[in-house]
């Protein structure tokens, strides 16, 4: 990216939303850790969060994101609403952001940390807590929970997200028969994701055979397709580190009797998880949604860790927004609302009786819930 995703107008409503939070928790500044939430605050979309980001936001005054000297470029083109300060690599971001604090009359205040990111290593949350002179306090999940309504900027992005997406899964299932080579396939796959005009996505694509269906975040190895062997496929298009992800499940020569009467149920269990998502209903209630038809299929016995899980803003190594999941899970009370992203995923493998699943990117918009995905659901035979 050579440029801000956003407009200045969202980067300063989201900082007036977390200073007014900052101030309701008597704080009188915070430092920001999580690599999408330095993104969210600033709109700084580069391959060098591998390296602390510190953004240091005060109750009055600029922003100041403290990185290395090296990427004064690259922030300085695409972020406009904090002050760059950079550190040499025989220094370390907690050494300058200590004295940025006190260069802006932080000393002795109020200060929030995330604790709970991977942008902070323990050493450097110590390094920071030592030398800057203030009163700490966690605010993991402040801005978290902000992201997770989308506004009007990046509901934009996810449908486009979205296209990249399609245009991605298409090309990978046409890739998929006999004879192809997991690694041809997954050429096609990324090839087409590029020429979307698709960024790189926070992971995947996942797409792997079946055999290897439980090595839950591997992709393509070095085999070849067979026929009688189903295919695993789930794989996000992303723009502006906007994710929308989709699974599909793709049969090689024919499916049998047993996974096609499978393939119905996902079918109307993935219905029943977007007829639930309604705003003021609790995930725990969209879960049940789906368990119920499950239950009505005599498969009373299957239950899953969730139906699906909040999307959006993700950087590497992953597309689930930071290093936790917020699922749609049987015991969370998680308030759904209008502007949220999920991916939904029907999964109904190793019953038994027959295997399949179906995900897509569903947004909840003031006209309901609206699919954005659009690769058919099959069940696809190859």
């Amino acid at each position: 990216m050579d440029r801000n995703p956003f407009s200045e107008a969202e980067i300063a409503g989201r900082l007036v939303r977390v200073r007014t939070a900052l101030a309701e928790r008597k704080l009188d500044a915070a430092v920001f850790a999580s690599p999408e939430n330095v993104f969210y605050l600033t709109g700084l979309d580069h391959w060098g969060y591998f390296a602390p980001h510190l953004l240091i936001v005060p109750l009055e005054g600029k922003p100041v994101l403290v990185t290395r000297s090296m990427e004064k470029v690259t922030i300085e083109k695409q972020v406009t609403a904090a002050e760059f300060r950079g550190h040499s690599d025989s220094d370390t971001a907690a050494d300058l952001a200590a004295r940025v604090i006190a260069e802006i009359s932080l000393s002795g205040k109020r200060i929030g940390l995330e604790y709970w990111t991977a942008g902070l290593s323990h050493g450097l949350a110590v390094a920071l807590q030592t030398q800057a002179d203030a009163r700490w306090s966690d605010v993991s999940g402040l801005v978290d929970r902000m992201r997770r309504v989308k506004s009007a900027e990046e509901q934009a992005l996810m449908r486009q997200a979205a296209q990249v997406t399609d245009a991605a899964a298409g090309a990978a299932i046409a890739a998929i028969s006999d004879g192809a080579s997991e690694q041809e396939v997954a050429a096609q796959c990324v090839a087409a994701m590029i020429r979307a005009g698709g960024h790189a996505p926070g992971f995947g694509p996942f797409i792997r055979p079946a055999a290897r269906l439980g090595e839950e975040h591997t992709t393509w190895g070095d085999g070849i397709y067979r026929k009688g062997e189903p295919v695993f496929v789930e794989l996000s298009g992303c723009i502006s580190r906007y994710h929308a992800p989709l699974g599909r499940l793709v049969r090689i020569g024919y499916i049998s009797d047993e996974d096609a009467a499978m393939a119905e149920v996902t079918a109307k269990a993935f219905d029943a998880v977007v007829e639930a998502l309604r705003p003021g209903a609790k995930a725990r209630d969209v879960y049940a949604a789906w368990q119920a038809v499950a239950d009505e299929a005599g498969l009373s016995h299957y239950r899953r860790h969730h139906c699906g899980y909040l999307v959006g803003a993700g950087q590497p190594p992953s597309w689930t927004g930071g290093n936790s999941v917020t699922g749609l899970r049987h015991d969370s009370d998680l308030e759904i609302e209008t502007g949220m992203s999920f991916h939904i995923l029907s999964w109904l493998m190793g019953t038994g009786r027959g295997d399949d699943f179906v995900s897509n990117t569903v947004l909840l918009t003031d006209a309901g819930a609206e699919v954005l995905t659009r690769t058919p659901a099959g069940p696809i035979v190859r």
